[in-house]
């Protein structure tokens, strides 16, 4: 009997610590302030010197779906509570191991993209950072139809997680 009154006030105490901290909560972690509803993504240019065409809009979509699919915001045009912007500023292939010959056997591919995070409703929130991150490949593979396909996927997978943790899940 004891036990089961100690547990239901361990519950309640719970779920009003939850409730009253004025943050949304989720199980995935999502950290949003119950003032902020909206969000948008400017189309992140390709500044980088080798420019790969098309990476722009594949990064910019999966940001803007990743965000739509783990968080309860709406996606908006212009005036977002919450603004990304920014641009992809590297894209660069290199040699990563050799053969005994002095050939490469394998490549690394390597993106980097710098982020404005605008938070409207609190503006020591927003900051300035790049992110970056890479996949190695088979050095007799071309980087291009479902090879590039794979190593977007890799990078900009890790790139928006990152960026989603930094913005939506800071715990």
């Amino acid at each position: 009997m004891i036990y089961r009154r100690i547990t239901l006030f361990m519950a309640v105490i719970g779920f009003m610590a939850l409730t009253s901290c004025g943050f949304g909560y989720s199980l995935s972690g999502v950290s949003i302030p119950e003032n902020i509803k909206t969000y948008q993504v400017d189309f992140f240019q390709n500044q980088a010197a080798f420019v790969e065409p098309g990476i722009e809009r594949t990064f910019t979509l999966q940001l803007q779906d990743l965000i739509l699919n783990q968080s309860s915001l709406d996606l908006v045009n212009k005036k977002g509570d919450y603004i990304y912007q920014g641009e992809i500023t590297r894209f660069y292939i290199a040699p990563m191991t050799a053969t005994s010959s002095n050939t490469a056997s394998q490549n690394r591919v390597t993106i980097e993209v710098n982020l404005r995070f605008t938070n409207t409703k609190d503006d020591e929130a927003s900051f300035e950072k790049k992110y970056s991150f890479f996949h190695d490949y088979d050095a007799n593979t071309q980087l291009q139809g479902a090879a590039l396909d794979t190593a977007l996927e890799i990078i900009f997978d890790q790139i928006t997680q990152d960026i989603f943790t930094d913005t939506l899940a800071q715990w």
